[in-house]
């Protein structure tokens, strides 16, 4: 039976081999590594898929910003999502990012971005993030780049650009 959690220092490795398994290259489980060690670390968002004792799926969300020409808002940034190739397509990946989007809400956070796939993430709320005032901070097609309100109006008059932590340009 399926069960999502909150990640424990015992998941460390297990976290690393599903995204290296999932992506097939290290770049995602090196940045989950390097958000795990910064202050954009959020425990409570760092989540596994977990079937039989062993991680099966993991996804992560970590702090950033929204730099607008006044203030900077708190957000979330949804990356990377990761499931085992034997498990992709059994539901994992839409149970971690409804979990997950639940647990930001009940931590009180507002916004969510995802550079992801344009025709997977909608399903859970996401929309186009440029059209609703966001730039990214970096080349990416505009279906791709999605933001999801969390709280009704909180990006009510926001015109400003996703600034991710550094650990996302050094992988």
């Amino acid at each position: 039976m399926l069960t999502i959690r909150p990640e424990t220092p015992a998941d460390a490795a297990a976290i690393c081999a599903v995204n290296t398994q999932a992506f097939g290259r290290d770049s995602e489980a090196r940045l989950v590594e390097l958000v795990r060690a910064s202050a954009h670390f959020v425990p409570e968002l760092s989540l596994v898929a977990v079937d039989g004792g062993a991680p099966v799926g993991h996804i992560l969300f970590s702090g950033i910003v929204i730099r607008t020409a006044e203030k900077r808002i708190d957000a979330l940034a949804l990356a990377p999502m990761a499931v085992l190739p034997g498990w992709q397509g059994r539901g994992v990946g839409s149970a971690l990012v409804r979990h997950g989007l639940e647990e930001s809400v009940r931590l009180g956070h507002a916004i969510v971005v995802v550079v992801g796939h344009a025709r997977y993430y909608p399903r859970f709320g996401f929309v186009p993030a440029r059209p609703r005032g966001l730039d990214a901070p970096f080349p990416v097609p505009d279906p791709s780049f999605m933001v999801q309100t969390l709280r009704p109006g909180a990006l009510d008059g926001v015109r400003g650009t996703v600034e991710y932590p550094p650990a996302f340009s050094a992988v």
